[in-house]
């Protein structure tokens, strides 16, 4: 199983936010630790932001998350709307 890491202040602060305001998200992530690649819509972005993978959490809620296969980790970079692509 992987661990969720998070980037930065910012980021888990808005994971937290929408934690606490649906109570569906945590179930997503325990289902993306399990296997990052291919639960909740998980798929490999292009472009700019090769090599990092996306996610569907709800609604209009993204994340972008890099996969460190070594450590077995999930680092979450971005989380938000579909604003967080550009």
């Amino acid at each position: 199983m992987y661990k969720i890491s998070i980037t930065s202040s910012k980021v888990k602060k808005r994971l937290f936010e929408y934690l606490k305001s649906r109570n569906d998200i945590k179930n997503k992530l325990e289902k993306l630790k399990i296997n990052p690649r291919g639960e909740i819509g998980a798929h490999l972005l292009h472009g700019r932001l090769a090599d990092k993978w996306s996610c569907w959490l709800g609604s209009n809620i993204r994340m972008v998350y890099v996969i460190d296969d070594k450590n077995k980790r999930i680092i979450v970079e971005a989380i938000g709307s579909h604003k967080i692509y550009y």
